[in-house]
């Protein structure tokens, strides 16, 4: 396809984004934190819960808060979207915290309003298997969302919680987005129509989200993709426009799922259920795709869509400014 702009046009664009990956899992300190502002990271969902308890979970939290300090010159917690747009005027990339599991509750309503002001502004519902909430999407029976979950669920549209989707069954994905007052989201998914998977939404659950006030991130975690290990960054922004032609590109962003800088022993514990249980799938080797192997080659990205004929208007929303307005109408409803 013919270039429609030169490589400093698209680096230029790149600089002006607000840019806002969804989901970012990494092996988090001042290398991270360096690979962010080179990639140029406006803001990103970083996860600090996937099969913690309530004071596993706080440790994490208190990690994070003495980053933030120690690392200041480059990173700054969101609590609102002006923190995200404070963050962009000062050069830093902004975090927001958040789980991948509501195990870090345990069964504590109340505790959600103590993350709430600790900067939890993200919560998955459900990782990968069954909960005290929902269940997983690597169950073999979705039981749905419990009674309890309905509480839960409540609880957080009052905090202005967002209520995350990417690993949940699908009849309890329905189920929350029924009972939501506020818009909810996949976070970081794949569409079921290029491959297959447990964890990739078929047409049918990208179109339900949405038509319902919802929102689909698009992730590049490679088993998930078409080409697996063989994709590239085109192989990524191919399937970001199969969810465009379904959701519209007002209701699409991207949450790359980075793993960057995580050792075997890192997948080992998030592929077993509860960190240690059955084994509920296994990655084999993990690479990102071509062209984005990193977080500092995001701008790639942005590079990409222009390659592929993407107007200015539709970047600007899916890099960033779709989250943005997803995040203001949840957090400060």
């Amino acid at each position: 396809m013919e270039h429609l702009t030169t490589m400093p046009d698209a680096q230029a664009l790149h600089r002006n984004l607000t840019v806002i990956d969804g989901l970012i899992v990494s092996d988090f300190g001042r290398d991270i934190f360096e690979d962010m502002r080179r990639g140029g990271l406006t803001a990103v969902n970083c996860t600090c819960c996937i099969w913690e308890n309530f004071t596993e979970t706080m440790r994490n939290v208190m990690r994070w808060k003495s980053w933030l300090h120690e690392h200041s010159d480059l990173i700054t917690q969101v609590y609102t979207t002006d923190d995200i747009r404070r963050a962009k005027a000062e050069g830093k990339t902004g975090i927001i915290l958040g789980w991948q599991n509501i195990s870090g509750i345990e069964d504590q309503i109340g505790y959600l309003s103590l993350f709430k002001e600790l900067g939890v502004g993200i919560i998955q519902m459900a990782y990968n298997t069954q909960n005290l909430v929902a269940t997983g999407c690597y169950e073999e029976r979705d039981g749905g969302l419990s009674d309890f979950g309905r509480e839960v669920v409540a609880e957080m549209n009052r905090l202005g919680i967002l209520c995350d989707l990417s690993h949940v069954g699908s009849q309890s994905s329905r189920d929350i987005i029924m009972a939501s007052s506020q818009p909810v989201a996949y976070s970081h998914c794949l569409p079921a129509g290029l491959k297959p998977h447990p964890r990739n939404k078929t047409d049918e659950e990208l179109r339900f989200i949405v038509e319902r006030g919802g929102f689909v991130g698009v992730t590049m975690f490679t088993p998930f993709l078409k080409r697996g290990v063989d994709a590239t960054v085109e192989d990524y922004v191919e399937a970001m426009e199969y969810v465009i032609n379904i959701c519209g590109e007002d209701n699409v962003g991207y949450g790359t799922d980075f793993t960057q800088g995580h050792s075997q022993e890192f997948f080992d514990w998030i592929t077993h259920d509860k960190g240690y249980a059955r084994r509920l799938t296994d990655f084999g080797t993990i690479s990102n795709p071509l062209g984005i192997r990193t977080i500092g080659e995001t701008p790639s990205l942005t590079q990409c869509m222009l390659r592929r004929g993407w107007t200015s208007s539709r970047i600007e929303k899916v890099m960033g400014g779709n989250w943005l307005r997803l995040l203001k109408s949840v957090w400060e409803s």
